[in-house]
Order: C-alpha cells, then sequence, then structure tokens
C-alpha cells in the first residue's frame, strides 16, 4: 500500500473521506468475509489534486494506479491487456458522501480486439464476448469524450481522468448544492476485476435492500436483471425482474444475498443498498451503503431500527427532518374523488406522496418553468445524473421504463418527491401539457388537479414514537429539533 493507492483487501477499512464511500465498502465487505472481486482505490487526495493541477493526473497517482493492477493481477491469476486470461476492469467514482448516479464509471476496461478474440474462447462465447466489447466501446466512448484507445492502459489513464473530472460536472455541482455537500471534497476512483453478468443463463446483476427503502416495511427489497450488467439495472433503461426471480432460479444465490444482508445490516446498524453480481451461479457483492429512503420509510425505518436493537434513539432522531415530518403529513387524495377521477397511467410506486402539476418532458424546462412559480411534473422515458436539476425542480417524477431500483427511484426517495417508475412506453407522449396528479403510494396518475385531505397527527403511530424519544432526549437534541412540536402536540390530543 502506498499513499497514492490502497489496497482494498479487507486488512485495513479505510475512512470514506480518505477513500469515499463505495471503497470503504468494499474493504468493510472483505473484511466480514463477504465475497467480492479484488479491488483497489486512488483516494481522495488524489482527486484533488488532479483537480488541483488543471485536470492532469500526478504522476504519483498514475504509479498507484500501475501498481493496483499489478495486485489485482495477483489475485486473479489474469493479466490486463493480455491475449489469453485478460483480466478486465471496472473504474467507479466515490466521493465521502453517497451521490447514485452523479458522477462516472466504465465497466470492461481492457477490451480491445485482442481481447475479445480470447474472451469468446474462453467463454465458448463470441456473442458475449462482443457484448461486452461494445459495452465498452460505448461507455468508454461517452464517459471519456473520445474513441477508446487499443492500448488498455491508455484507456485506464482516460478512465481515471474521466472519473476523477466528473466531480466537477454540472449534475454532480447540482446535488452537492442541493444537500449542502463541500465541493472541497473531491471524488476517489475506485479500481475493481470485472465479474461478468451478461456472461451465461446462470449469471445476472441487481439491487436489494435489505428492507423496504420505499414503505419501510421489514422485507427484502430489490431486483434482478439475469444476464445483465449492472449498470442497466440502476440506469432505468431496462425493465428487471423482481428479486424473487433470483430466488426462483438460484435460490442457493437468494439465500447467500439475504445471508450477507444481515450481516451488513447488522455491522452498519441500517438499512443497507447492496449491488451485486452473479457470475454462472456464484455471487459477488459490489458495493454496500446506507439506503436511501423515503420521507415514509425514513419515518418507519428509525422507528423499528430502535426496536430492533440495531441504532440508539438519539441516531434515529438526527435522521429525521423537518422536511420528512412534513412530507408524512402532506395532504392525500379525497377517497371521494380519487373514485370517479380519470386514470391516465399506472406503474411502479417509487416513493410515496401525492404531487400535481404539469406534466414537462425535459429537466431543463422543468427547472425553468419552477423558476416562473409553476408546479411540473417531470416525465421521462428514464431519468439519468444529467436529469437531477429538472428532478430537484419537480414536484413529482414520472418514468415510461425501468424499476424500483433504478436511478429515477433511488434519487427520488432521496429527494423525497413522490415518484412513479415503469409506466410503460408511450406515456411520456400521453401525459405531455396535461395537469396531472400522482400517487407514489400506489403508482397511479390521474388527469388534473384533484383534491386533497390532510391526515392527522396521531395516525402516525411512528411519527408519535419518534416525538416522545425527542421529548425525552431534549437536552440532547435541542429546543429546536422539529420533532419537538409534535411532542407537545401529541400530549395535548392525548389530554382529550
Amino acid at each position: 500500500m502506498t499513499d497514492w493507492h490502497i489496497l482494498l483487501d479487507g486488512s485495513t477499512v479505510p475512512t470514506r473521506e480518505e477513500a469515499g464511500n463505495k471503497a470503504r465498502g468494499v474493504a468493510l465487505m472483505r473484511s466480514l468475509g463477504l465475497p467480492g472481486p479484488p479491488a483497489f482505490v486512488l483516494p481522495t487526495h488524489a482527486g484533488r489534486a488532479f483537480i488541483e493541477n488543471g485536470n492532469t493526473l500526478p504522476d504519483e497517482a498514475w504509479q498507484g494506479a500501475q501498481e493496483g493492477v499489478r495486485t489485482l493481477e495477483e489475485a486473479t491469476g489474469r493479466r490486463f491487456g493480455a491475449s489469453e486470461s485478460a483480466l478486465l476492469l471496472s473504474v467507479r467514482s466515490g466521493a465521502a458522501q453517497s451521490m447514485p448516479g452523479m458522477m462516472d464509471t466504465i465497466l470492461n476496461l481492457g477490451m480491445n480486439a485482442t481481447v475479445e478474440k480470447a474472451l469468446a474462447e474462453e467463454s465458448g462465447d463470441p456473442a458475449f464476448a462482443a457484448d461486452v466489447h461494445r459495452r465498452f466501446r460505448e461507455s468508454y466512448e461517452k464517459t471519456v469524450g473520445e474513441a477508446a484507445p487499443d492500448d488498455p492502459y491508455e484507456q485506464l489513464r482516460g478512465a481515471i481522468c474521466a472519473v476523477f473530472a466528473s466531480w466537477g460536472s454540472l449534475r454532480a455541482i447540482a446535488y452537492r448544492r442541493h444537500w449542502e455537500i463541500p465541493h472541497e471534497g473531491g471524488t476517489a476512483v475506485t479500481v475493481q476485476a470485472m465479474v461478468f453478468g451478461n456472461l451465461d443463463e446462470r449469471s445476472g446483476t441487481g439491487v436489494f435492500f435489505t428492507r423496504n427503502p420505499h414503505s419501510g416495511d421489514n422485507d427484502p427489497y430489490g431486483e434482478f436483471l439475469p444476464q445483465g450488467q449492472g449498470e442497466d439495472v440502476v440506469s432505468g433503461e431496462v425493465q428487471p425482474l423482481d428479486l424473487e426471480a433470483l430466488r426462483e432460479r438460484m435460490p442457493e444465490v437468494h439465500s447467500a444475498l439475504i445471508d450477507a444482508g444481515k450481516v451488513l445490516e447488522r455491522n452498519a446498524g441500517d438499512v443497507q443498498d447492496i449491488e451485486f453480481t452473479v457470475e454462472r451461479g456464484k455471487l459477488y457483492l459490489l458495493q454496500t451503503r446506507n439506503a436511501k429512503r423515503s420521507p415514509v420509510a425514513t419515518i418507519k425505518l428509525s422507528v423499528a431500527l430502535v426496536n430492533d436493537g440495531l441504532m440508539d434513539p438519539l441516531v434515529a432522531l438526527e435522521y429525521v427532518r423537518s422536511e420528512h415530518i412534513a412530507a408524512v403529513l402532506a395532504p392525500e387524495i379525497d377517497p371521494e374523488r380519487r373514485a370517479t377521477a380519470k386514470l391516465l397511467a399506472r406503474g411502479e410506486p417509487a416513493c410515496p406522496g401525492i404531487a400535481s402539476g404539469i406534466a414537462v418532458g425535459d429537466a431543463d424546462e422543468a427547472e425553468e418553468l419552477n423558476s416562473e412559480d409553476k408546479q411540473v411534473i417531470l416525465v421521462s422515458r428514464a431519468t439519468s445524473p444529467d436529469d437531477v436539476h429538472g428532478m430537484i425542480a419537480s414536484e413529482g417524477i414520472v418514468t415510461e421504463v425501468g424499476g424500483r431500483t433504478s436511478h429515477a427511484a433511488v434519487v427520488s426517495r432521496e429527494l423525497g418527491r413522490p415518484a412513479v417508475v415503469g409506466c410503460g412506453e408511450g406515456t411520456q407522449a400521453a401525459l405531455l401539457g396535461k395537469t396531472i396528479t400522482l400517487d407514489g403510494e400506489t403508482g397511479e396518475i390521474f388527469e388534473g388537479e384533484l383534491p386533497m385531505r390532510r391526515p392527522e397527527f396521531s395516525e402516525h403511530p411512528e411519527l408519535q414514537q419518534l416525538a416522545a424519544w425527542a421529548e425525552q432526549n431534549r437536552d440532547s437534541v435541542g429546543d429546536e429539533h422539529p420533532l419537538l412540536d409534535f411532542a407537545a402536540k401529541s400530549v395535548k390530543e392525548g389530554s382529550h
């Protein structure tokens, strides 16, 4: 290990500030004996040096990357750029604070015509090798902005520079501004040996939450895409299957995934969001992080984790912000009007809540109309990191494709924007320009702006419990904690 690259073998677990949240998660999983491909990280100070040097990679960082590749070769028995048993790499960003989908990733790095031929012979499937090469070319060109060179080390340098540079992208800046994340932190770059979810019928990829981040229920929640790679699921460009499909196809893999989730949840004391790949029936864990969750789930899970002995009440109270309370107590569609309303579309509920506004199909338009104090709903085929500014400006989000762990779903939960995803092709054209109301709890989209009713505080027992804890710990949480007003209200209602 040197100061310019850190081996993520689990012998030590670096801090988030030092190595980024993603790399820390990789090292943590390895330290717990959980299965994952070998990896190393170029730490955040290398990312800061890159930016300070005018987006130029320091020589020390490049030397660290080359040393890191040699450790992966030793760990896998493969050679980077070799004509036989070639090592392919993923290159991923990772800031100290998780920023889902905001920065860049390149998979299958190291591919060229020679490696494609070797991979075809090794796998016995030329179509698979061609698919890996195609995915790499498209990803590299999109991320780096130029055609991929043949030399794998030139590819690696280009990818590292692009990922470091993505810290300064407009979408990343907009995200940090919204969440008040300092701009000085920089990102790390995690480099990991590839495993292939697109290899055969006993391969696939998915995202798994140890508890439901939409509703807050204590149930496994996630999606699985047979013969796919990780970016397929999170991009929302394809429609994955429910996690139950993994249990039906490979019950032993499903069981191992659930068990790993329990280990990681106990270790973190929090709900985990886990990315995984299955290659020829073998499970690999690629990432774990504290799950982004809807406002409703934030309230419900905070109480459940305390009751399960995984979280202290004071920690639970730190999670709860005024906007979470407002969202939980936000107006609901009047039941009588719902019964007569015209249903325009239906999809997967991704973040609970009600939102009304004019359906627009472009993130820039959503931001512009929002600046004119107009309420809008962003309706698109699928959202990408480039749409975050429009998602922030919208009252709610609708997509034609993508599932409950797609970019649109994850970001909408973090933003607290009601969302419905996977409504089907043609939804955007059918809704654009109309005033609509979406229900992120049921997945329904209605015509017009429907009248509402406001729920009572007494209808939310978890909110009452949190308010009671806030009152009991007033000296620790401070008089300004948003739950304290509701604690007083709860006492007042209980006296009647």
